[in-house]
């Protein structure tokens, strides 16, 4: 993107609530992808004619919901056909694996998130994760809350709720090897959890991996890396792409 930038490429229209209408005129879009995430900052943008259009693909509570979007996308480039084409063979991979453990005895718990400021950051029990966590035989230990988006709590009602959950999943940008002596240097209480204590805690660095970038049209590898986690007997030679189980 810096090269990109720098080659005049793409071009800067500005942050939100100060967009400039001027550069924006210059490269005559034909329409913009919005994101109604962001709040406001787009009044001064209508006022120019080029059509607003939101792209709510984040907001989608399943995996496969969010990678359908690509046939919105393939929609707006003239490539209808082949985005159908691609989504039926994630969605039929995505089913594939899903049926793997359909029949399972056991379903390990899994907590999900970190402490900042205070404030232990979850998401709901109906929301994207807990349905992959689901799927791939296992239950978020917030599957009884009903709601999709962001939870805040404190510690003391995470630790009463996941103090023996299974396994922890967490998911950052740490500058550098993220390991249990970083998760006890951050708070010592983490010592305490059982996931911490048998090292189940499953970890992403979006230092190292495009997750959002990528991941939304890759649920099927998702899903597959935490089939690997739990009951990692279904797939003995699979490779995990995301996540994968912090060992040191």
């Amino acid at each position: 993107m810096q090269q990109q930038l720098a080659a005049g490429k793409t071009q800067k229209i500005g942050i939100e609530g100060n967009f400039d209408p001027e550069i924006i005129m210059n490269l005559s879009p034909d329409l913009i992808l919005i994101s109604p995430f962001k709040q406001g900052g787009y009044d001064n943008m209508k006022e120019i004619g080029v059509p607003l259009l939101p792209h709510l693909g984040y907001k989608e509570m399943t995996p496969l919901g969010q990678a359908e979007w690509i046939k919105f996308v393939g929609l707006l480039i003239g490539q209808e056909k082949e985005a159908n084409e691609i989504f039926a063979e994630i969605e039929e991979k995505y089913n594939r694996l899903k049926t793997l453990t359909a029949d399972i005895d056991h379903r390990p718990v899994v907590l999900s998130g970190e402490i900042h400021g205070g404030t232990w950051y979850a998401v709901g029990g109906q929301s994207f994760l807990a349905q992959v966590f689901k799927d791939a035989g296992a239950d978020y230990f917030l599957k009884d809350d009903s709601r999709s988006g962001g939870v805040y709590l404190d510690f003391e009602t995470v630790y009463a709720r996941a103090d023996s959950v299974d396994y922890w999943r967490i998911l950052n940008s740490y500058p550098g090897k993220y390991s249990y002596n970083v998760l006890e240097a951050q708070d010592a209480r983490y010592t305490d959890f059982k996931a911490f204590r048998k090292k189940g805690v499953i970890y992403c660095n979006m230092r190292e991996k495009a997750y959002y970038e990528n991941m939304p049209m890759e649920p099927e590898l998702l899903l597959a890396d935490f089939i690997k986690v739990f009951h990692p007997d279904l797939l003995p030679d699979y490779q995990p792409v995301y996540y994968h189980l912090l060992k040191e």
